[in-house]
């Protein structure tokens, strides 16, 4: 178990920052508290938050900033956040996320460690998104360039021949998710810079390489 940090992962759709959150909980036991994950734990366990929560997205409305550091700061004081820290990864993506963000932690006297952006440039983001597809029997996932099946058109794992994408993987769409991105996130990158926490981490190469820088840029 290494010493508690607060840290934010910051990247675009596709970059990478799920997969290193989930290797950084691993090997440091941090908790990785993605925005989905929090919601839906505090839908799960009936929160006076949680249940204004379902209430809204049973409505089909958009959660407020309000009611997401709501859920985030009640999330944050559970005994595996508090003691062991946590990388917040899908939040903030706004620069009103974030600073809310700034004045709930600082309420709580726990200040952020770092902010590390996970940089990919959108050409290479385009490949992997557009890229992926699953068998449509058992789930098993594939890529095109950098993961095919070895028998083309047929699955390794069941041998079924049928695939799947997701919508959100479609060319336009990921243009629209990385327009979004740069429109609405970037916007944090100066931000924390201001503030001494902004790290930079090359998410071009291959997994370990990243975690390995990683975990240098954070001093371990």
């Amino acid at each position: 178990m290494s010493e508690a940090r607060r840290i934010v992962l910051l990247g675009p759709p596709g970059g990478g920052k799920g997969t290193q959150a989930k290797r950084l909980e691993t090997k440091h036991g941090w908790c990785h508290l993605s925005t989905g994950d929090i919601l839906r734990k505090a839908i799960a366990e009936g929160t006076p938050l949680g249940q204004r929560v379902k209430a809204i997205l049973d409505a089909g409305k958009l959660v407020s900033d309000e009611e997401i550091m709501g859920v985030i700061g009640e999330r944050l004081d559970k005994p595996d956040c508090a003691e062991n820290g946590f990388i917040l990864d899908g939040v903030p993506r706004t620069l009103g996320q974030a600073e809310a963000l700034e004045t709930l932690l600082a309420g709580k006297g726990t200040p952020l460690d770092a902010v590390v952006e996970v940089r990919v440039p959108d050409e290479m983001l385009m490949e992997r998104l557009t890229g992926r597809f699953a068998c449509a029997s058992c789930g098993a996932n594939y890529h095109e360039t950098f993961d095919p099946p070895k028998v083309g058109g047929v699955c390794d794992k069941c041998g079924a021949t049928e695939f799947s994408r997701r919508s959100d993987d479609m060319p336009e769409t990921v243009k629209g998710r990385l327009e979004s991105y740069h429109e609405q996130t970037e916007p944090l990158l100066p931000f924390y810079k201001d503030r001494g926490l902004l790290k930079l981490v090359d998410g071009t190469r291959g997994m370990d390489e990243v975690t390995a820088e990683m975990e240098q840029v954070l001093g371990l």
